[in-house]
């Protein structure tokens, strides 16, 4: 979507790749595993600091300022992972709140450090999401999620805008809004803002 990433000293900017197996769940689902990776990489590197998962995969502070995003590309069988996370530094001037878990008090170790807790983080959710699949994904991801009936505002590829409340997750993993008459929309793909 032609952004870019800024890569200041003492933050982690990592890359990894997961090569698809034949049985594995949607690879777009994988946006959920590395969610769940990276909130557990937080709450072992600063468990004071208190986070939550925005979808699909954003990690957000207690008052909506992102900390860490993810980017997925595929390539045949490969899905390339790619990890931003806001340790010591953080942009000013977006389009939304941002922070690090050093302004917000911590203070994270190296980002070598964290890398490897993140890889083993990330292993221990890949292997439940190849072995028990999304529901499991998707059950665990909600319980450190906002939550259903949450107000957001979802602005799509298309320059369309929707705004209603959180109403869950489709099976695919899709962001299922409820919008002001009560129909229940599915997003594949947005920039969601929480309201």
């Amino acid at each position: 979507m032609g952004r870019t990433w800024d890569s200041p000293a003492g933050n982690l900017l990592v890359s990894t790749i997961v090569r698809l197996g034949m049985r594995d769940p949607a690879p777009s689902t994988l946006a959920f595993v590395i969610a769940l990776a990276v909130f557990d990489t937080i709450k072992n590197i600063a468990p004071e600091i208190a986070v939550q998962i925005k979808w699909p995969n954003d990690i957000l502070s207690a008052d909506g300022a992102k900390i860490c995003g993810v980017l997925l590309e595929r390539s045949d069988d490969a899905v390339i992972v790619g990890i931003g996370l806001n340790l010591a530094w953080h942009p000013e001037g977006l389009d939304r709140p941002v922070t690090d878990l050093t302004a917000l008090g911590a203070l994270p170790p190296h980002p070598q450090t964290v890398t490897e807790i993140l890889a083993d983080a990330f292993a221990i959710w890949l292997e439940r999401w190849r072995s028990s699949g999304m529901p499991a994904i998707a059950a665990s991801w909600q319980k450190v999620a906002h939550p259903v009936g949450t107000a957001i505002s979802v602005h799509l590829p298309t320059g369309d805008k929707a705004d209603g409340l959180f109403a869950g997750l489709d099976d695919d993993g899709a962001l299922r809004l409820r919008l002001a008459s009560g129909e229940i929309r599915a997003i594949h793909a947005a920039d969601i803002f929480l309201i």
